[in-house]
This record gives structure tokens, sequence and C-alpha cells, in this order.
């Protein structure tokens, strides 16, 4: 929300709806909900943790619901269909699992999907409703409504929501295919199109979509983008995922792995570990036993199908980090309706079946408490998932910065050293290492040493190293870290610059932009002028010239910094054109708006009130001129 500024007006709403760039839409509907809670940034968490809160409650009921309904068209006796509904619900809400997808601010995305995936069922199933009761209009209306209207606000919330048509193919080939409900022959017809529209169709092209990326992935070869693993590798590692996954939702525990699963080591071989060959099996017994017995235990099978089918986007071919627990939130909504069921027929075991409808909510309300407390406390929280994940840097460079800001440098010194001798790849290891001996009198050759290592090796630094370097700048301009020194940040810029796996211009641009940076503080202002235009060259955006020529204007080098928004003139013929989808539509945004033509308008008035104010700058004038590196 801090890019566009305070959402005060249209213009800025409409910048801000349109920012997203987590999938091709955006998930411009996640953006609009956190509008209920702040216009602007930095805003306190609370009424956002407040509101993913609600909205996790609004998911139970309308789960209870969908149960209810499904439990209705068993033709179960009512008690026991609504008992059912409820021990499945609550089961599912009071689950520890989701403590973190509640808790963590940004996961509203995974929950919007399921408040569109429950809404988008019932209303489907109304419409089915109404067409078996002979109402064409009204009942293909809901059914549309349902499957394709549904379907479009739960991919506008995350691209997951696609599966909607996909959880509906299921529900009617598990239980309504299975059932005699007879419908008119013009409203089968209807029916038939709607799912065949709205169901089989969409989900036939999800299916070849994950199988073309699939295939060019592993014909293609080399590790899939940024990623250590390759794309067969990937595959090769998802039962074993998603067994995991399973694991975690039976066998609930009062702490998991949590948001760090970096070290979550990927399969090579249908051997290497060996538990890879034992989950595939475990994944293809449990999706081919469902299919097989749909007709004599229709509930567990379509809470199994109805998990792997939405894994489908998340656990397979697509790209994306292997293992995050939150991805279960959609899949296991009813997972745990066969056993409520279970439960709720009491005319067998009847006093141990009502005592585990008593202690199993209880039990998970105790470790949700247990986890839910956990996360009120940064540092313990912080040193509980070090503790549960000893090899992931993530979790262990997240422990040392919290034991830092506590005053124990030394121990978090300990902790990295321990990590980076066995991963030295590990940029967010290495930096954090200086920032901890920074704390205790300096930093030695060691730790540079190991920081340039890092830099040479590292596949993806991100936005690590340039938002490290933004704190470390100052520091190393004041002197006050012994060893630390402008040298010292250029030597990791150039390491950086050479590392093959950071030779995309994104990446290149981010290092020479840096490198100017170091060039400005050290009042080099024409040096810094050289690199910043280096860097525009490297991929023309008028958010760097404009970012760029405001450093120079800042430090009190405005004629600089109208030479950069000369030389972005010369070159913004050669901006690149935005992504297809939402960022697509963002650019027109801006271009609608005259965005960035104001703002560099804004900024050169300024930098010209600035130049002509005084003579600020007395070095040479052509930035190819007097650059010493």
């Amino acid at each position: 929300m801090s890019a566009p500024g305070p959402i005060d007006n249209w213009f800025s709403f409409w910048r801000y709806i349109t920012s997203g760039t987590a999938d091709p839409t955006g998930r411009p509907l996640t953006l609009l909900t956190f509008l209920i809670d702040a216009r602007n940034w930095p805003a306190a968490p609370l009424p956002f943790k407040r509101t993913n809160l609600i909205l996790h409650v609004a998911n139970g009921l309308l789960l209870f619901a969908l149960l209810n309904r499904l439990g209705s068209l068993l033709n179960l006796e009512i008690t026991r269909c609504r008992n059912a509904a409820l021990l499945g619900a609550s089961f599912w809400l009071l689950h520890p699992l989701w403590v973190s997808t509640t808790l963590y601010i940004v996961q509203r995305e995974a929950m919007l999907p399921a408040t569109c995936v429950l809404a988008g069922l019932l209303i489907w199933l109304h419409g089915r409703e109404r067409l078996v009761g002979g109402h064409l209009r009204s009942g293909l209306i809901w059914s549309v409504l349902g499957l394709g209207g549904f379907t479009v606000l739960g991919v506008l919330s995350k691209a997951n929501g696609i599966l909607l048509p996909c959880y509906a193919l299921v529900i009617e080939a598990i239980l309504l295919g299975s059932r005699r409900h007879v419908l008119p022959a013009r409203e089968k017809r209807a029916h038939r199109l709607v799912i065949w529209l709205f169901a089989i169709i969409p989900t036939m092209g999800i299916c070849l979509y994950l199988v073309r990326i699939g295939a060019t992935g592993i014909l293609h070869g080399g590790n899939a983008g940024i990623r250590s693993w390759t794309y067969a590798q990937r595959l090769l590692t998802e039962p074993r995922v998603v067994m995991d996954y399973l694991s975690l939702l039976w066998l609930p525990r009062p702490f998991s792995s949590g948001l760090f699963n970096d070290q979550y080591a990927a399969s090579t071989s249908l051997i290497h570990p060996l538990s890879t060959l034992w989950a595939l099996l475990a994944v293809v017994v449990l999706i081919s036993g469902a299919w097989w017995f749909r007709r004599r235990y229709t509930a567990w099978s379509l809470a199994v199908l109805f998990f792997f089918a939405g894994h489908l986007l998340e656990s397979t071919s697509v790209p994306l980090e292997l293992y995050f627990e939150h991805r279960n939130y959609v899949p296991a909504l009813l997972m745990f309706w066969p056993l409520g069921l279970w439960l709720a027929d009491t005319r067998k075991l009847k006093l141990p079946k009502q005592i585990l409808m008593i202690a199993l909510p209880l039990g998970l309300a105790l470790m949700t408490h247990a986890r839910a407390t956990v996360w009120g406390n940064v540092r313990t929280q912080a040193l509980v998932w070090a503790q549960i994940n000893p090899d992931s840097p993530r979790a262990q460079a997240n422990a040392a910065q919290i034991l830092m800001q506590s005053g124990q440098p030394k121990e978090a010194a300990k902790r990295l050293q321990a990590l980076l001798a066995t991963k030295p790849d590990e940029s967010q290891l290495a930096f954090n290492l200086i920032g901890a001996h920074c704390l205790t009198g300096g930093i030695t050759q060691a730790d540079i040493d190991a920081a340039r290592v890092a830099m040479q090796g590292s596949a993806n630094t991100g936005s690590l190293f340039a938002h490290w370097f933004e704190r470390t700048l100052p520091v190393a301009m004041a002197g006050s870290c012994p060893g630390l020194t402008p040298e010292v940040l250029l030597d990791l810029i150039n390491a950086g610059l050479q590392n093959p796996r950071l030779a995309g211009a994104g990446r290149q641009q981010d290092l020479v932009y840096l490198r100017g940076s170091v060039a400005l503080a050290r009042h080099q202002a024409d040096a810094a002028l050289l690199d910043f235009r280096r860097a525009l060259d490297l991929q023309v955006r008028p958010a760097l010239a404009l970012k760029a020529a405001a450093a120079l204007g800042s430090a009190s080098y405005p004629r600089q910094g109208l030479q950069l928004l000369d030389h972005y003139e010369q070159v913004k013929g050669q901006t690149m054109p935005a992504r297809f989808g939402m960022p697509m539509l963002h650019e027109w945004v801006l271009s609608y708006q005259h965005y960035w033509p104001n703002e560099l308008t804004h900024l050169r008035h300024q930098l010209n009130l600035d130049a002509r104010a005084a003579n600020v700058n007395t070095g040479p004038s052509n930035p190819d001129r007097g650059v010493t590196r």
C-alpha cells in the first residue's frame, strides 16, 4: 500500500488497485479488502488481523452451510446431517494449521479464494436444485453465477480461485452423479451445458496448461528459473510435500515449520530420498482408491479428491516454492467431514463418539491457542521457528535479527556462522553476520570473504541486498563499524555483477544503481550520474529515472539530476512494455493519468529551482570525464 501513497482519491485508488504483481491478475480483490483496514502505510497490523479473523470465521460458517447441503444430498437424517456439518466445519475452523494463514496479514490472499469457492459452490448447488424443480431460468442464472461469477471473483483474489470449476466437477462426479436426482429433459440439457462450459472445459484447460508447463520445463532441462531444482525434481518432490500436508492435517501439533520452508530438500530421483517413491505410491493409491470406492464411501472419496484437486496449481508443475502450509486452506475444506459423519452416527459406540465430539474440538482449540500465543511474541516465535527449522537460512536469519534487536548479537553471530559453514551461497546469512559483528566491535576479513562468496554464488538476492545495502551504506560512510568501508560495499557489488546467475538486466540494474549510490555518498556526483545512466540503460523505467534524479537533487547535485532526466528523455522510447495482465492495465492507468510526465515535470521544476538558487556543484559537468573506480 505504500507504493501509491495515501489512498484518498480516485486517482490513487486506481493506481493502487492495479498495482498487484503476484499473479497475472494482480489479485485486486484482495488489495481492495485491505482498504477496509487502512488507506495509507505504515499502518497498525491489528485491524488487518482482525479482518482476517472475521473472514476465517465467516469461511467456517459458509463451510457449515456447504457440508449441511452436501449431507442432505446424501439423504441423511437431518440431525446427523447437521451435527456432521457442525463437526466437520469446527475441526477445520479450529485447526492450528490456519494460525499462520489467519495472522499473517498477506495470506488474506489464501483466505478470500476459500470464501469465493464456498459461496460459489453453495450458489451453484442452489441453482442445480432449482433446475431439478423445473425452474429453468432461475436455475441457469444461479448456476452460472455460482460457477462463472465466483470463479472470476476467486481469480481476482488469487490464481488458485480458478480451481472452483474443478471442485464443482468433483462434487458432480462423486456425489451428484451417484444419486438419482432426476431433472426434466429441458433442465437436464441446461445443467449439462453449464457443467461443460463452467466445469469440464475449464478443468481440461487447467490440466493442459499444467502439462504444458511441466513438459516444456522437462524438455528444456536446467533449473526452473531462480530455483535450485529442475521441473522434473519438483514433480518428484511434490508427492512428499502433499503427504506431509496430510500428516499435518490429520496429526495436528501446536507448532510446525510455519513460514520458513526453504530447507525442504528436492527429490533427485525416485529413491533419493527413498520417501519419494513411497509418497508417490501413496498418492496414487489415495486417488485411485477414492475413485474406486466412490459409491461405497462417497464422503471419504469426495474429501480425498477435493483435496488433490485443490493442489493442482500449487503442488504440480508451476515452479513455485516447494512447500507452504497455507496452501492447504482451501483443499482441506472437506477433509474432516467424513470424520464428522462417522461421529454423528451414534447408533454404535455412542459414548466414545460423544466424548470425541467434545475432546477433538477442544484439543484443536488448545493447540491453536498455543500457536496463536507464539504469534503474539515475536522473539519466541522467531526462536521456535529457528529450532524447528535448523537448516532454514530464512528461519536462522530471522532469529538472528530478533536476537540483534534484543541486544544479543553474539548469539546471533553463532547461529549464523553455524549454518553459513554449510550454505556459503546464502547471502542473507552472510549479510546478517556482518550486521551482528558490527554490533560486537567490527567485522573481519573472513566476514568480508564470506559475503563475497555469497554474492558470487547466490542464485537470487532479490530485494535482500538492496534493503541491507540501504541500511549499511550510512554505517560504512560514518565509520561506525570497524572494517566496514565503502570499498567493502563496492567489492560486494562487483562480486554480484560478475555472478552469472545475476546476469539478468533487472539484477544488473539494481547492482549498478547501488554502485552509483556509493559514489553519491562519497560526493562523487559525476561518477554517480554515470552509474545511474548505465543502470537506466539496462532497463529503461521512469520510476528509476525519477528515483535517481531525486537522489542527486537531495544530495545537493541538481545539475546532475537534470542531466539524468535529459538522458531519460533520450532513451524513454526504449521503455520495456508491461507484462500481460494487471501490469499492463496498471501501465494504462498511469498513462491515462499522465502520472509519470507529471511527476517528472514536478521534479524537473524543483531541480531547476535548486540549481538557480545556488551554485551547489563545482565538480565537472561531463559525466564521462574524471570518473575513477
